[in-house]
């Protein structure tokens, strides 16, 4: 695996505001920036749904994996937009399948996985990151199930690492188990943060990272150690580790020159 730039200089305006205001993203502000946060560092970047186009994203239109990061951003060119931030967005299995709920653009790509078993898809609670118009969630796998709710984009994963402001009781503070992990959070139904640690940590200090630093109410786990990457050509960094599953990312019509 090659990650390049894990450690960035953070952009000075998005920090302030990250640290004053988690819910206001600075006009003008690049979306990401990397922070610190009890002793860690992490890579944050902050989009609002009622005006980022936060996508989902698996195969291209020959039904091909685009695996990571290079390949989409090149296919999004194509269709005259830019790729301005991508992550890995869920778990997946050895054909690169999501293990868990997948939808996009409207069509459901894989049913929800509410089985017992191993790993961290299976610590429950998980659940469902979603994405609807201006509307974006984080939400427990049962609730969002008895929902019936039918969002343009969604992709199931776990665990939760918050849930209504509580820690996910699975999750404990002395736990000690230490790897790079990324994942999503949601505040007042529009604001999206994705984070990823720039460094090994406990999925406690994950966990805190959302609740206390970032706000959120809930937010959840898509995975950790080599899976984790990240896009963010605002701040210089592309992680290349490839090939991945689902990717979730945002995308801005291309300025005509």
């Amino acid at each position: 695996m090659f990650i390049a730039n894990r450690w960035l200089t953070p952009s000075l305006s998005l920090l302030a505001c990250l640290v004053a205001a988690p819910s206001a993203q600075a006009a003008g502000a690049p979306p990401c920036a990397a922070i610190e946060a009890a002793g860690a560092s992490y890579t944050v970047c902050e989009f609002d749904a009622r005006k980022a186009a936060i996508r989902l994203f698996l195969r291209d239109a020959k039904g091909e994996l685009f695996g990571g990061f290079s390949r989409l951003a090149v296919d999004v060119s194509a269709r005259d937009e830019t790729l301005v931030f991508a992550m890995n967005a869920g778990m997946y299995d050895p054909e690169f399948a999501p293990v868990g709920l997948y939808v996009e653009s409207g069509r459901r790509l894989r049913a929800a996985n509410t089985a017992a078993g191993e790993g961290n898809f299976h610590m429950k609670p998980n659940g469902v990151f979603w994405v609807d118009g201006a509307r974006a969630g984080v939400t427990e796998t049962g609730r969002f199930l008895k929902s019936r709710a039918h969002p343009a984009y969604a992709s199931q994963s776990g665990p939760m690492l918050l849930i209504g402001g509580q820690v996910n009781p699975r999750i404990h503070e002395s736990g000690t188990s230490e790897k790079f992990r990324n994942g999503v959070g949601v505040s007042d139904g529009h604001i999206v943060r994705f984070a990823i640690s720039n460094q090994p940590v406990t999925f406690h200090q994950f966990a805190a990272l959302f609740r206390d630093r970032l706000k959120c109410r809930d937010a959840l786990f898509l995975d950790g150690g080599s899976a984790s990457a990240i896009y963010a050509p605002s701040i210089g960094r592309h992680d290349r580790f490839h090939p991945m599953g689902p990717l979730v990312g945002v995308v801005e019509k291309a300025e005509r020159k």
